[in-house]
């Protein structure tokens, strides 16, 4: 049975296996295969759990070949790569630190005093944000009036605002915290920061927001971040629902080590920006769905709304109808019954029909517009009055009617107007003994 140092390896394996190497400078194979080995090949645990192991600090005066980083590990969450300052070497270099220990000590212990004793009088006017934007401009002007224009593109806004652009465009975003007394700062923008390689890359792979501590938004985010020496960068990218800070370099660093840490940072925490990604993509999906189903249910329910509206309108329309119908339904039987009331009453005042052998009688023949014949006396004394009483008394009479005679044709005034408000009687009408005369309906008219 072959030693597991014997056992071929995947392609998956030997990838990670060379990538391992590159990181952590390790010369020995077998001894990064054991390493990942013991982390079940998970390359980001097996390059944590080496970097906790490292000690040291790089010196610039004579660099390892492998470039070992001081890393402060205590939070496990955020990558911290730390540069310290070189320590003197040789006599003459510690023979320098020696002379000016005393005068450093000094300087820095009285100015700590001061700014002390200056807290109580004047309190820090940092501690007051009142124009964050013109902060960021303020800042981004004076760094182009001292390095030039020839840096990472800055975001011009505040802080929260570069926040909501990177959380909303799914980015990271590189904060730099701008320390203008600082012995490094000078050395890290001219020689880092404005280097083409720095700024291709940060152009090109996130958002970067800077400002000065010494400016009142500046000294806000530096208060938020914690920062302990300049320069200072964060890396934030949206991780577990918030903005959260994965990634803090501090101290003077090279070009080419920023590079190397900020793509060290992006490699280690990109699973949860491409999980951010797929969880948002598949929310807008759901959203989309979802919003697509609503349109669709207002589109049915508003169809249903209208057919029921419809269907409402109809059948009050139809309601309508059939109330119309009943009133002009119940205002004839009301009017048929007061025209049945209005013949019995002309009926009963009717005066008693002549007998046929008084000289003062006449018999007419009216003829109906049903065609039926009917034939009474009367007296020439009467007024028409009695004639259209009479005829109005009969079932078959229509409600409406004027009397017409035959030869000449004529219409009886049998009822009173204004211009004759007392109907002439049947002889000033001119009736002979017997007549014939006409029933014409004016119901229709």
């Amino acid at each position: 049975m072959a030693a597991p140092e014997e056992q071929e390896l995947s392609q998956a394996q030997t990838e990670k296996l060379l990538q391992f190497q590159d990181l952590t400078g390790l010369e020995s194979m077998d001894q990064c295969r054991r390493t990942l080995e013991q982390h079940n090949w998970n390359i980001e645990a097996a390059v944590q759990d080496r970097l906790n192991e490292q000690e040291g600090v790089p010196s610039v005066f004579n660099p390892p070949p492998s470039r070992p980083l001081q890393v402060n590990t205590g939070d496990h969450r955020v990558y911290s790569y730390i540069v310290s300052r070189p320590q003197p070497r040789g006599l003459l270099g510690w023979g320098y630190y020696l002379i000016m220990l005393p005068f450093r000590f000094t300087y820095y212990t009285l100015m700590d005093i001061f700014r002390f004793a200056l807290r109580f009088i004047r309190p820090d006017p940092r501690g007051r944000v009142t124009d964050p934007v013109g902060d960021v401009v303020s800042f981004i002007q004076s760094f182009e009036g001292k390095y030039g224009r020839s840096h990472p593109v800055f975001y011009q806004g505040t802080y929260s605002q570069a926040l909501n652009d990177a959380k909303r465009e799914l980015r990271y975003l590189l904060v730099y915290l701008h320390g203008d007394d600082h012995q490094d700062t000078d050395e890290f923008c001219r020689s880092t920061l404005c280097s083409e390689a720095v700024l291709t890359f940060i152009n090109t792979r996130m958002l970067f927001w800077a400002c000065s501590s010494s400016r009142p938004e500046g000294y806000r985010v530096s208060q938020a971040l914690r920062e302990n020496t300049y320069p200072f960068l964060a890396m934030i990218m949206l991780k577990d629902r918030k903005m959260t800070v994965v990634g803090r370099l501090e101290g003077l660093i090279q070009p080419e080590d920023l590079i190397n840490q900020l793509n060290f940072i992006m490699e280690a925490n990109q699973t949860y920006l491409t999980s951010e990604r797929l969880e948002r993509e598949e929310r807008n999906q759901t959203q989309v769905l979802r919003q697509q189903q609503d349109e669709a249910y207002l589109v049915s329910l508003r169809a249903d709304q209208e057919k029921d509206r419809k269907k409402k309108e109809e059948q009050e329309q139809k309601r309508q109808r059939e109330e119309a119908a009943r009133q002009t339904r119940l205002a004839e039987e009301r009017r048929q019954r007061t025209l049945a009331a209005e013949k019995e009453r002309k009926s009963e005042c009717l005066p008693r029909e002549p007998p046929q052998d008084d000289p003062d009688c006449l018999e007419i023949m009216f003829k109906l517009p049903n065609d039926t014949r009917v034939k009474r006396r009367f007296l020439f004394s009467q007024s028409l009055v009695v004639i259209h009483d009479f005829l109005f008394s009969l079932k078959e009479t229509p409600e409406k009617f004027q009397i017409v005679t035959s030869f000449p044709r004529r219409v009886l005034p049998c009822l009173p107007t204004e211009e004759r408000p007392n109907p002439p009687t049947l002889k000033e009408a001119g009736l002979s003994r017997s007549e014939v005369l006409f029933v014409q309906d004016l119901t229709d008219d």
